[in-house]
């Protein structure tokens, strides 16, 4: 029997996020939001966090949900990529 490769590495961390800007090349701003509870309060809080993911088409618009994984470091602040859309 003969293994089949994958491309993905298994320790990817992937997000699911909405598209708030699209103005830069080959760079997208995605938003992901998440719920934490409040360790004292146990109140549950809305928190937001932008990240610049790659993206080499033209396709995705603001306000599209994408969801990015983790990749080599791009640039400076660009970590992630776009793997759907």
């Amino acid at each position: 029997m003969k293994k089949t490769e994958t491309t993905t590495p298994v320790n990817r961390k992937t997000l699911q996020g909405t598209v708030v800007s699209d103005k830069m090349q080959k760079t997208l701003v995605v938003t992901v939001k998440r719920f934490i509870k409040d360790p004292k309060y146990g109140k549950y809080l809305k928190v937001s966090k932008k990240y610049k993911a790659h993206y080499e088409g033209d396709s995705i618009k603001v306000g599209d949900a994408v969801t990015i994984a983790e990749c080599r470091p791009r640039s400076k602040d660009k970590h992630f990529e776009v793997i759907t859309a």
